[in-house]
């Protein structure tokens, strides 16, 4: 049999696979299973994460492919975005090219992994027959109401010059850049997520399968708070503070009022006065301040008095207001009540400023200096305070959430255009359908300074009016990519539908994905935007069901001296250089069998030559095994062919257990290594059975062919079988040859090993017991000793408690 040779043999298994497309899927009777790991951004060169990533789902598709199943296993690209932006600007040449050059590298980069996509379906989202129909969708959203504009506070990257969702800035600063982010205000358009928060939420509790940590942070970023709004008069102004708490009971502690530097009643409210001047001064200090660096519990809590007072609605006091770094206008109504008693943040707030502190709330949670509500549990106080203010048409019980409708306008052109036009007559227009997709222009600058590209092209910019003909101007702003990655894998399964974005019945058909793979650092912005487009176009009537991902694989990172990989720590491994010295084969296996997929994975040249040995030992046992002729002498099943059997048998069990639903790809490996060395002591006993190896390695070879599909391949045509090892069932186990009719038992005294024996299956706890203290070894451990007890454990071992 030849050596081993990972690069012919992978190059004609790849060939092979794209001449027959082998890996498409059809509609067929079978039962549907949607694997889908979050497609790449084209950078230009895949990365071991990447590997990961793609190497867990190809093992899974496979593995559900050789179960019966109908799999779809799509790929495609995150294709807009900044990077080829900045590209454009550094080096001249348009975002298309740069985009379209890194695919196709990256596409033959995962092709030499020998992934089962079916490439037929490949997408990417900066294609005008992508964004058409994402434009489709905002106008479906335009329609229902769930796409809106309006002027804001926001995020404002001064180096990348364009706008960022609160969940893109990291650390108070700009989560592709680290510039330091600060507020602007700029009309923007958005999109109503909050409409859904409640639904979100509650949805939560659905997904079985989902990571309990990924849950956990979806919930806390919706945020769901329940309490009561107030309105407070404030003195020599016609207008009132609504605020919203979730301590009412605490009401009668409220000593100040405090306000958003950013909240609309301020520059009213100081117009004229002294504070005005200090006031603009503390709003501009506020404007060079993320949020997560004023709201953080070490930022020191800063403030400034405006000269005006609010009356608590409850009893009438007098409380000065002030503005402050920790209250947030997009959070809650942008206005809190502050009881420095039982808050930390208020009491520091307090005492910063010498505001009055008042007791509540007693050591034994009843109320005091509450006038009729005194003496009762905070929570009945926080009940009926709440009915009083509704009483007295000043207040209601409400439910508040952390959760901000989702900014989606980017000031830059690499990105999907708004579908709509300004008219002077009619205002606000949405293009027309037949008029979608509104294209990117190509006559445009790249300065990287000033606003979008797209307003210096001035075929884009001037336009007809779709609503009465006149002179109209584009939307300028370009969507924020999240928006191409939350409808996706509907597209993959109707890719080339060019009347609708997706066949609804079709989709019906395959969603939800069955399995999701991707790393949790998407586990707010890409799971929860998605699973919120999937609710709003059920809605809008294109789908008929409510949660996009049924099954979700967090994985782990890959490691390299105990850190993320990176170009700026040096501890880089390119995967093609991996590839091109062990073979796609060896770099799968390491990735699988380092860790489980879920936990982070440490890099190990060591290791990484251990899985290349492993598969050529594979390789010479297939060739040894191959090169038998004839049958066994005796058809007689020996003591050695049962254990032969049992080891087969014992592996197909724990491999199908391991990789089917636990994913622990890893144990399933070692069970495979396992059965190898099994094979290799059988294979040299002298009355092997040439019959059971040749079975036993028709079984490895389609065990093994998820996780190293090349060699599997090969294996299986060398064998004389016909057709790919992939369109093979999976190997089913017999029961029966898992019952032994020998077990080995560990005989231990004081709990330490002293000795092992070989009894029949099934033997009865006393007659364990009655086996070891007859084994001449342990006799004469035990001689001069008194037992004190015996304890056993059927089939496994006894131990002899000796005093």
């Amino acid at each position: 049999m030849s050596t081993y040779n990972f690069s012919s043999i992978e190059k004609k298994w790849q060939k092979i696979w794209d001449e027959t497309e082998a890996f498409k899927t059809v509609e067929n009777d079978k039962p549907k299973y949607y694997v889908l790991e979050m497609f790449p951004y084209p950078s230009g060169k895949i990365h071991m994460g990447h590997v990961r990533n793609y190497s867990i789902g190809d093992v899974v598709a496979r593995y559900l492919k050789m179960n019966g199943y109908n799999v779809l296993h799509p790929m495609g690209w995150d294709a807009f975005g900044l990077p080829a932006e900045n590209a454009a600007i550094k080096h001249g040449f348009h975002p298309y090219k740069w985009t379209m050059e890194n695919m196709d590298e990256m596409r033959t980069q995962l092709k030499l992994l020998g992934l089962s996509y079916d490439w037929d379906r490949e997408i990417g989202t900066c294609h005008p027959d992508y964004y058409k129909w994402t434009q489709h969708i905002f106008l479906k959203f335009f329609e229902k109401g769930l796409a809106y504009k309006k002027k804001y506070p926001v995020n404002w990257c001064p180096s990348c010059e364009t706008v960022l969702a609160n969940e893109q800035v990291v650390g108070g600063e700009c989560e592709r850049c680290s510039s330091v982010v600060v507020k602007r205000d700029l009309e923007q358009w958005y999109l109503k997520i909050t409409d859904y928060a409640e639904e979100l939420l509650a949805d939560l509790d659905k997904l079985d399968g989902w990571p309990d940590k990924v849950k956990t942070m979806q919930k806390n970023w919706i945020g769901k708070s329940i309490g009561a709004e107030a309105d407070f008069p404030i003195e020599g102004f016609d207008k009132s503070m609504k605020i919203f708490t979730t301590r009412p009971d605490t009401i009668y502690g409220v000593t100040c009022m405090v306000l958003a530097p950013e909240h609309e009643y301020v520059d009213e409210l100081v117009a004229g006065t002294e504070y005005e001047e200090p006031v603009k001064a503390f709003k501009l200090k506020m404007q060079l301040m993320s949020e997560i660096e004023r709201t953080s519990t070490e930022a020191e809590k800063e403030g400034i008095f405006i000269g005006r007072y609010a009356i608590n609605p409850i009893n009438g006091a007098k409380v000065p207001i002030y503005i402050a770094n920790y209250v947030l206008a997009d959070y809650g109504t942008g206005a809190i009540m502050v009881v420095p008693a039982h808050d930390d943040r208020d009491r520091e707030f307090a005492n910063k400023y010498g505001i009055e502190i008042i007791d509540v709330i007693d050591e034994d949670g009843k109320t005091i200096n509450s006038a009729e509500f005194s003496g009762i549990d905070y929570k009945e106080a926080g009940e009926k305070i709440t009915a009083k203010l509704e009483e007295m048409g000043i207040g209601n019980k409400t439910v508040n959430f952390r959760l901000r409708d989702w900014l989606i306008s980017r000031q830059r052109y690499w990105g999907c255009p708004i579908p709509v036009v300004y008219c002077d007559k009619c205002g606000i227009v949405p293009v027309k359908e037949d008029s979608l997709p509104v294209m990117l222009p190509t006559d445009v600058v790249f300065s990287g300074k000033g606003e979008s590209p797209l307003t210096t092209s001035e075929e884009f910019m001037y336009t007809e009016c779709p609503c009465c003909g006149g002179k109209a101007k584009r939307e300028t702003d370009t969507m924020d990519t999240f928006i191409d990655s939350s409808w996706y894998f509907l597209r993959f399964i109707d890719p080339k539908n060019e009347s609708l974005p997706f066949d609804k019945q079709l989709v019906q058909n395959w969603m939800p994905v069955d399995q999701y793979i991707g790393g949790v650092e998407h586990a707010i912005l890409h799971l929860l935007y998605s699973r919120f487009f999937v609710k709003a176009l059920r809605d809008c009537g294109m789908l008929d069901f409510e949660e996009p991902f049924k099954n979700l694989l967090t994985q782990g990172m890959v490691l390299k001296d105990g850190s993320k990989m990176s170009k700026s720590k040096g501890n880089v491994v390119s995967p093609i250089e991996i590839i091109e010295k062990y073979g796609a084969d060896t770099a799968r296996l390491f990735i699988l069998f380092a860790a489980p997929p879920e936990r982070d994975l440490e890099w190990s040249d060591q290791a990484v030559e251990g899985c290349y040995r492993f598969i050529n030992r594979i390789w010479r046992l297939a060739g040894d095994i191959l090169e038998m002729e004839g049958t066994a002498a005796s058809s007689e099943f020996t003591k050695e062919d049962k254990q032969m059997s049992y080891a087969l048998n014992a592996a197909i069990k724990k491999v199908t257990d391991d990789v089917s639903g636990r994913f622990n790809f890893n144990t399933a490996i070692s069970a495979l290594m396992e059965l190898i060395n099994e094979m290799y002591k059988y294979k040299d006993l002298p009355g092997r059975k040439p019959e059971l190896l040749k079975a036993s390695l028709e079984n490895l070879i389609l065990m093994i062919s998820p996780f190293i599909p090349h060699a599997a391949e090969e294996l299986w045509e060398m064998s004389g079988k016909q057709g790919s090892v992939h369109e093979q069932s999976w190997p089913a186990y017999d029961e029966d040859a898992l019952v032994k009719d020998e077990v080995e038992v560990v005989i231990q005294i004081n709990g330490k090993v002293r000795g092992k024996m070989s009894i029949p299956s099934g033997v009865s706890k006393e007659e364990m017991e009655k086996l070891a203290l007859e084994d001449a070894r342990i006799k004469e451990l035990v001689a001069d000793k008194s037992i004190a007890k015996l304890i056993v454990v059927p089939g496994k071992l006894v131990n002899i408690v000796v005093k």
